[in-house]
């Protein structure tokens, strides 16, 4: 029966990915049918799937708070406000609008969620877009791309590189030392591919700048109010989980998004209905999908197998291990959103070295708190950089990229897989081989 099971489970999440891919039918729609069937064919229950969604409240919490958050104040007019000041300091030019979206970007995304960095920035690009005359898709795309490799510059960067480091007891000094100038390099290998994959934006001039609209900024008291509800979002969005009570991202989220709310609906520039009305549903119903698909893998033991394979195929060779797991994981992270993947990834991996004796059975205990020998890190470091720029690769492959597929379609647009595979597969494959040449020359040489 559990054969049977993991069958299904693995054809269900095979043909998800397909009709994304074909875009036969839309790819909420797709994932939504696929962990359907998951409880219709009883490879789990309904409680079950309720559950795995449950696991992953957090980033659920997160992303539905940063939305009502962002929502609440676009009767301000603070976006498209704020989309004119970057076009004139750029001077019209696409390729200091293509450095800008990098140089804001990055910064931002050393410090929070990579998701969470792209809900507040995104809907600066479609009006930018529009005041420079071009096509605002590579732009999200850009800088879903810049967001899932700053999230490499530190440990708290990108949710994957920290339940990695986590599970390897890395502190953030720690990462910074060793790890952090391979996030640099991921970057600059981004910013290297934009006079060649945006040629067309990076070529753009506006000519005449006077002729840019100037949108006022509407209800500047009400903004006033909220940039202080947006700071204290951010500041405990850093400093949340270091706190006595530690409070959860989740948690600050929907707490700003509640004042948010009570802010717009108590000086009447929009109505509760409107904002909730207004929400990208299809994401969040995307992602809960997704992770009830990911589950079935999970409980049907698919993902185990494929340790014990990769485990029998690499032996003891730790140089060999870390460049396998790298592109191994960087590949399957393409498909699969890496949060999950990693925290499927890690106690296999933990296992991996176990069994093969490169250290004892006591680093299993989730209470392990000691250091994990220096030969055995460099596979956990390859895991670290294959999950987070694999998501790079296609328009599943990580949260940032459904979350800015999402901002498009409501401005208008798709994304679509195979346009965001053009761009995607030479800056993933660009930037493996850098990551796992900086792993090879810091670590094994």
């Amino acid at each position: 029966m559990e054969n049977w099971q993991a069958i299904i489970a693995t054809a269900t999440f095979i043909g998800v990915i397909f009709l994304v891919m074909t875009e036969w039918i839309h790819l909420t729609i797709a994932a939504f049918l696929g962990a359907l069937l998951l409880v219709f064919f009883n490879v789990m229950t309904l409680p079950e799937a309720i559950g795995y969604i449950g696991q992953s409240h957090g980033t659920l919490g997160l992303f539905f708070g940063v939305m009502v958050l962002v929502r609440a104040f676009e009767p301000t007019k603070i976006f498209d406000y704020l989309a004119t000041q970057m076009v004139l300091l750029a001077k019209g030019r696409g390729n200091l609008l293509l450095l800008g979206i990098v140089g804001i970007t990055t910064p931002i995304c050393a410090v929070l969620p990579n998701a969470t960095t792209v809900m507040l920035l995104a809907p600066l690009i479609p009006p930018m877009a529009e005041e420079v005359g071009v096509n605002f898709v590579p732009l999200l795309i850009l800088m879903v791309f810049v967001a899932n490799s700053a999230g490499l510059l530190t440990i708290v960067g990108d949710p994957a590189t920290f339940i990695v480091g986590d599970a390897i007891n890395l502190s953030f000094t720690d990462y910074l030392l060793r790890l952090s100038l391979g996030g640099v390099i991921a970057v600059v290998t981004v910013v290297a591919t934009l006079p060649f994959l945006f040629r067309k934006i990076w070529n753009t001039k506006l000519e005449n700048l006077n002729q840019l609209p100037h949108p006022q900024i509407n209800h500047p008291r009400v903004l006033a109010v909220g940039g202080l509800i947006v700071a204290f979002v951010l500041l405990f969005f850093v400093i949340g989980e270091a706190l006595p009570v530690p409070i959860s991202p989740a948690a600050v989220a929907l707490l700003g998004a509640a004042l948010a709310m009570l802010l717009a609906h108590h000086t009447k520039i929009d109505t509760v209905n409107h904002i909730l009305r207004d929400l990208d549903w299809s994401t969040l119903i995307f992602f809960m999908s997704i992770f009830v698909l990911i589950g079935g893998l999970q409980k049907t033991g698919v993902v185990q197998g494929l340790s014990g394979v990769l485990a029998t195929i690499l032996g003891t060779n730790i140089a060999l291990g870390s460049i396998v797991i790298l592109f191994f994981v960087g590949l399957i992270s393409s498909v699969v959103p890496n949060i999950p993947l990693v925290v499927a990834m890690v106690p296999l991996l933990k296992q991996y070295i176990v069994n093969v004796g490169l250290v004892g059975a006591e680093v299993l205990s989730p209470d392990f708190q000691g250091q994990f020998p220096p030969e055995v890190l460099p596979l956990f470091y390859a895991m670290m950089f294959g999950a987070t720029l694999g998501g790079n690769g296609t328009l599943v492959g990580a949260s940032s990229n459904i979350v800015a597929a999402g901002i498009a379609e409501q401005h208008g647009r798709r994304i679509s897989f195979k346009r965001f595979l053009r761009y995607g597969i030479p800056v993933m494959t660009l930037q493996l081989i850098t990551s796992a040449l900086f792993v090879i020359v810091r670590f094994l040489l």
